[in-house]
């Protein structure tokens, strides 16, 4: 599968968006002065211990206190305050763990405030971001993410992805990196280390290593609350987590972001260099990848598919619930076959929605209803593979008996929400219509309904001036293509009572082609 990263950049943001086949599937905005993000490290005092709830609300230096409960404190959270006080206090001196001495596991069941007393400090690092009125969400379980693994200090474990399907090649890592690991750190061999030779493994520790000498350094000469160590940006992030063969491309738009993201691909894979390019086109970025007119035609309520099937998604405070239809102007077949034909389009669809917006928590999909277990059981297994992709963790349960598909999945960040609706341009009132941009792409879904319900039938399209002169400028004019594609005419004109998005189709007798 064919990947492209396009990146823009400005002083307040930096977006990034992830192509698949062209198809924008993710959508990533990092704001310059982002406080605190997922896989940062701070060094927090305990603010307020709640024994009812068996939670601390800890200050990390963020405007809401953030929230760490018992389970997010990990067995190694004695082994973690004992190193935090030591390091403070200049009575441990190794940058490492070689000469640390590890404390007994904590018990899975207890009182957090068994654990540490109200302003102790403590090591923790960011799980969600703050959403809504919520503040982050904290783990003592710290993790150092690399290209091919992650370091866990504080434990001996060494752990397999266990999306390496070969026995031969688990065994082999495992051997590999329990001969080069340092002493009480644990690591986790990440999918990526497949194939890799110990070198490139011992690299990726080496680097790892230095963060925690980082750490080591930070908490020497600081008092809580402060940030210890920032996570990468986003952008080098996603490079290091989802960079593969798959990529062919990677443009950004700023010189200086280029040249840094060069150098971090020097370090972790020097072979795909070749695949950055720099922009420098007089078009917005955006627009000339064709990613903003993606962005207004996914976002919104609605989101209609290539058929004229499309799907309602709406959002409640306990979780999001998502409508599949076929739509008034999808040519029908059988009951049975139309029904799985739509509900495997919308389960793709769904499952790009679903990364595009980072949606999180509960997810209930009304699919349309089918009759026999075999088309069930289909459209299971493939809304799973369609979620292969989906990085989040989340689970997918088969159609209940009233029609419904449950899916969980991570939520680490808030969701992505982006208005794609404009002021009415006619009336400038208070109103909202639909985007602009995406006026060419209704007229065209329309022309393919009406071709494959009527195909003898001639077609007459009258629209407003604005629009017939866009559809007949150029060589060749969007209705030459029409007529390329479709070896039928389609004849046009204007009407300069209609509004901007006013449209309407004639049949050869001048009767109007009703479409609802």
């Amino acid at each position: 599968m064919d990947k492209e990263l396009i990146i823009k950049s400005s002083l307040s943001e930096v977006e990034i968006a992830l192509l698949e086949k062209s198809k924008l599937v993710e959508i990533h905005r990092q704001k310059t002065n982002n406080s605190s993000t997922v896989g940062d490290i701070f060094l927090a005092s305990a603010k307020k211990l709640m024994p009812g709830l068996n939670a601390g609300f800890m200050d990390i230096g963020h405007r809401k206190d953030a929230f760490l409960h018992y389970t997010d404190l990990g067995p190694q959270i004695k082994s973690l305050i004992k190193y935090t006080n030591a390091v403070m206090k200049g009575s441990y001196n190794s940058p490492l763990l070689d000469q640390f001495e590890l404390e007994p596991d904590n018990p899975k069941t207890g009182k957090i405030d068994q654990v540490f007393d109200k302003n102790a400090n403590v090591l923790v690092q960011v799980l969600k971001e703050p959403i809504s009125t919520k503040g982050p969400r904290l783990s003592c379980e710290l993790t150092l993410p690399g290209r091919y693994v992650v370091l866990t200090p504080f434990t001996d474990i060494v752990a397999v992805s266990k999306k390496i399907g070969s026995n031969d090649e688990r065994k082999r890592l495992k051997v590999l990196v329990e001969s080069i690991k340092p002493k009480n750190f644990g690591v986790i061999v990440r999918t990526a280390a497949e194939g890799k030779k110990v070198a490139d493994l011992h690299n990726d520790i080496k680097e790892l290593e230095d963060k925690w000498k980082t750490i080591f350094n930070q908490l020497k000469q600081t008092k809580s609350p402060d940030k210890i160590l920032s996570e990468i940006d986003k952008t080098s992030t996603i490079l290091r987590d989802i960079l593969n063969d798959n990529f062919n491309k990677i443009i950004i738009d700023d010189k200086e972001l280029h040249q840094s993201i060069k150098e971090y691909l020097q370090n972790i894979a020097p072979d795909k260099v070749k695949i950055l390019q720099l922009y420098n086109g007089s078009r917005h970025i955006f627009d000339h990848y064709d990613i903003n007119r993606q962005i207004k035609a996914s976002f919104g309520k609605t989101s209609t598919m290539s058929s004229g099937a499309y799907i309602v998604i709406e959002h409640t405070e306990a979780m999001h619930v998502i409508d599949v239809n076929s739509g008034p102007k999808m040519v029908r077949k059988d009951q049975e076959e139309a029904a799985i034909s739509v509900n495997l389009e919308a389960a793709e669809e769904i499952a790009r929605q679903l990364r595009l917006r980072d949606i999180g928590g509960l997810i209930i999909v009304d699919f349309i209803d089918m009759r026999t277990p075999e088309n069930k059981t289909s459209l299971f297994n493939k809304m799973r593979d369609f979620m292969e992709g989906d990085r989040a963790q989340h689970t997918i349960l088969p159609l209940s008996k009233f029609g419904l598909m449950q899916i969980t999945r991570q939520r680490t960040r808030p969701e992505v929400n982006i208005d794609t609706t404009e002021v009415c341009p006619s009336c400038q009132g208070s109103g909202k219509v639909n985007p602009s941009i995406l006026i060419i792409d209704n007229i065209q879904r329309d022309i393919d309904y009406i071709i494959n319900s009527r195909p003898k039938s001639k077609i007459k399209l009258r629209t407003n001036q604005f629009i017939y002169a866009y559809l007949k400028n150029g060589f060749p004019s969007i209705q030459m293509k029409w007529f390329a594609k479709y070896k039928k005419w389609i004849s046009m004109s204007d009407d300069p009572n209609f509004h901007l998005f006013e449209y309407k189709f004639f049949d050869e007798t001048d009767d109007e082609i009703r479409l609802t």
